[in-house]
């Protein structure tokens, strides 16, 4: 890519460095004092994040080149869809612990920070993966294809924190208060160090998180192997599920073909990396699909569950109105 910018670690340092500021900016002066998230708040805010991430985007074209730009936009796309389905469920982790709503920002806040810190480590581990074995390639692909399988044909997501082995550790290293009226951590009882059920809630979002995280991160690889572009991709996605809870987290309803289309999408993206080359020897199956054509099918994928979803739960309304019309 003659004429192009080389990603060297200070534009690792300085990314990351921008993300950090962010985030200090967003939980000591927007959130330092604990407060519920109204709608009008969360949309204003998801729509800061997604121009960030399409700055960024129009910000590769003459950096880095169209093809990496297409490539960003096409990962994130792909991270803040699987993301949408996390959003579920830790609504229903919220509910499963009685969260108060003015402190589910500051779980989310820590919440997503540590998702990034442990999203960080398993890029870096795939990315090191791919370059000594280019077959986890297939690999991965093949993972994604059975993950999609399986995603289509379970039921609705269930929260079991009492088979969470990580809160099982917990309770047994650390006493639990039972005081959730506080956004603290942690508290002392009878002189010793011990846990708030807000603790609790925040290590089942990341146990949760990382439990999404083998899904998505291979997801990502299908696309593109750079490191930088799966993990500013990555980043982006996150930062933005905050106020994409907040969003969402009442609109349940609105989505219930979501899933579906998100298995869809896995299923696409692993066959797409089964039968990419991956520089292996030519075979008469393969098929290189190019990053705007992938982009175009997420995209496709993602908007027509989305509309089938908004359009199921108008027409239940509507029955439901009538229903309730004739009976008086």
């Amino acid at each position: 890519m003659l004429g192009f910018i080389e990603i060297t670690p200070w534009h690792w340092a300085g990314f990351i460095l921008c993300v950090i500021f962010f985030l200090a900016l967003d939980l000591g002066v927007f959130h330092r004092h604990a407060h519920v998230v109204k709608f009008k708040e969360a949309l204003t805010w998801t729509a800061i994040w997604v121009t960030l991430s399409m700055s960024f985007a129009g910000a590769l074209v003459p950096l880095r080149g169209k093809q990496e730009a297409v490539e960003f936009v096409t990962g994130y796309l792909i991270e803040l869809s699987l993301s949408m389905d996390n959003v579920f469920v830790i609504a229903l982790i919220f509910t499963y612990f009685r969260v108060p709503s003015q402190y589910q920002h500051r779980v989310l806040f820590w919440g997503i920070l540590g998702a990034l810190i442990m999203r960080g480590v398993m890029i870096a581990a795939g990315a090191a993966l791919i370059e000594r074995f280019t077959w986890m390639l297939y690999v991965f692909g093949a993972f994604l294809v059975f993950t999609g399988i399986k995603m289509m044909f379970v039921g609705n997501e269930e929260v079991h924190p009492e088979k969470n082995p990580v809160l099982r550790l917990a309770r047994k290293l650390f006493p639990v208060s039972n005081d959730i009226n506080s956004q603290k951590f942690t508290t002392r009882l009878d002189g010793r160090l011990a846990l708030t059920p807000l603790a609790l809630v925040l290590l089942t979002v990341e146990t949760t998180d990382l439990i999404f995280a083998l899904d998505s991160i291979p997801a990502i690889f299908g696309v593109t192997t750079k490191r930088f572009i799966v993990f500013t991709s990555n980043v982006f996605a996150i930062l933005g599920l905050r106020s994409l809870y907040f969003v969402l987290a009442g609109m349940i309803d609105y989505f219930r073909h979501l899933k579906v289309g998100l298995s869809v999408v896995l299923v696409f993206i692993g066959v797409k990396m089964l039968l990419e080359p991956h520089g292996q020897p030519e075979k008469w199956f393969q098929v290189a699909i190019p990053t705007g054509v992938s982009l175009l099918v997420v995209g496709v994928i993602i908007l027509t569950s989305v509309l089938l979803s908004v359009t199921a739960a108008r027409r239940e309304k509507k029955v439901a109105q009538r229903h309730r019309d004739e009976s008086h």
